[in-house]
């Protein structure tokens, strides 16, 4: 007994001074800007029309006539007696989402809340990029407005910020305070939504974020900040590499840390974190979200990376079909946004997606797949980051040096403790355990995560 805890213990300081190693050694590798030609043809040699385009959304009766029909097609398969939503979406309640949407739902109406705020397009590298550019309506005299970038992720859109804006953009009228106000820019990722897709191979984070990166310079934004989760947690990291004079501040509602700097940290802290969590920095809340790590960690993952795979290696034969398929595409999609909010979700015979979305949202987000044709090329961007491998691109060796904010929410699909974050964000000023929410923080709990981007603004502002 006492030799094993001998063991245990002589174990736990070989690994503390491995991780003192690999998170106090520095790195002061740059992550190169570089360039690209995501457009169709090779490059023209004239200039690059940089004008900005004001653009409006807008349906046709032939699409939506389309796309009534193709839903009345629909073939239904039952489901297992008991499944609820084990087997994916379970295909009863998916005949009450369809109903509603083909019956209940509309878009005519849905279409005046997306277009309420200005929507634009630019070309950039190209192709065209779309965004919307959010402006203060009750600025505080005297008082400038901070610009923020917010990048969404899959199967998200642009969409997902629209409950959040007015949080950042008229805090005291949604009964924050005023103290950071900001002016919001929410582009769509090429290839999503109503960006164009690149053309060619290769549009991969770094890509993106580049070319976001001339975005805010096109709008003469100079210095600003940036927001994401999911792809836009990746994107915006790797525009803190690219520009980080540029970039004031980092905050981020989802942080997944690999590359060679951190692996051996992060096996040794699964390996004795639960034993000896003091020694690796873990907090109570981190033990209880990462413990037992097979159950909590390692089995929901293997639960829910089916997806990635697939759309990491044969993005287009897995996407014909949903191109094709509006109820498809719905099950593909709605799907994430049951066990991605909350992974007891499973257990539930209609996934909980309305305990905390309203179907008009989630159709909403559809719609804007559907229309725009963009479920194949958003795919494509997992193959451009991953069909080499994890921790194989070379921006996950670079450190993030701007100051960076976390907003931990407790149903992430997986749980980056602090000290996991620290291998790769070197200047961590704000860490918050988030009370509720899950990985679609801006679409389910918009004004807890406004809040935590206010105070993080205000920490980098004093400094």
């Amino acid at each position: 007994m006492f030799c094993t805890m001998f063991l245990e213990l002589l174990l736990a300081v070989i690994a503390g001074a491995v991780l003192y190693y690999f998170i106090f050694r520095k790195n002061n590798e740059e992550l190169p800007m570089g360039d690209g030609w995501w457009g169709p043809g090779q490059r023209r040699e004239s200039e690059e029309d940089e004008s900005i385009r004001p653009f409006k959304i807008e349906t046709t009766d032939e699409e939506l006539n389309d796309l009534f029909h193709r839903i009345d097609q629909t073939r239904y398969s039952e489901p297992l007696e008991g499944s609820r939503f084990n087997y994916g979406f379970n295909s009863t309640y998916l005949r009450k989402v369809v109903s509603y949407w083909r019956n209940g739902f509309n878009w005519r109406k849905q279409l005046d809340i997306i277009n309420k705020y200005p929507h634009f397009k630019t070309k950039i590298e190209g192709i065209d990029v779309h965004f919307i550019h959010v402006k203060p309506t009750n600025l505080p005299a005297g008082r400038s407005a901070k610009p923020i970038l917010m990048v969404h992720g899959w199967p998200g859109s642009f969409y997902e910020f629209y409950k959040i804006i007015p949080f950042l953009t008229d805090p005291r009228s949604h009964s924050l305070s005023d103290d950071q106000v900001f002016e919001v820019i929410c582009p769509s990722i090429p290839g999503y939504g109503f960006s164009e897709p690149s053309h060619k191979q290769g549009c991969n984070s770094v890509a993106v974020a580049r070319i976001f990166y001339k975005l805010m310079q096109r709008l003469g934004f100079h210095e600003f900040y940036t927001q994401g989760g999911d792809w836009g947690s990746l994107i915006c990291t790797n525009l803190a590499q690219i520009a980080p004079s540029n970039v004031k501040g980092l905050h981020l509602n989802m942080v997944a840390v690999s590359g060679s700097n951190s692996r051996l940290p992060q096996l040794l802290s699964v390996l004795f974190g639960q034993r000896f969590p003091g020694l690796f920095g873990l907090q109570e809340e981190d033990v209880r979200r990462m413990f037992p790590f097979s159950s909590k960690v390692f089995y929901h993952l293997v639960k829910e990376s089916g997806y990635m795979h697939l759309q990491a290696t044969k993005p287009d034969t897995a996407g014909c079909g949903l191109n094709n398929c509006p109820v498809g595409l719905a099950a593909y999609i709605l799907e994430k946004f049951s066990t991605w909010t909350d992974r007891d979700f499973r257990d539930y015979e209609d996934g909980g997606l309305e305990r905390k979305f309203t179907l008009d949202d989630l159709l909403t987000n559809i719609m804007i797949y559907w229309l725009s044709g963009s479920i194949v090329s958003s795919m494509r961007f997992y193959k451009e980051n991953m069909g080499k491998g994890l921790g194989a691109a070379k921006h996950e060796t670079v450190l993030v040096k701007v100051p960076t904010g976390v907003a931990s929410f407790p149903n992430e699909l997986m749980h980056c403790p602090l000290y996991w974050a620290k291998q790769k964000y070197v200047n961590i000023i704000s860490f918050n355990y988030m009370p509720r929410g899950g990985h679609f923080a801006a679409f389910e709990e918009p004004e807890i995560l406004a809040k935590d981007i206010q105070q993080f603004v205000a920490k980098v502002s004093q400094k």
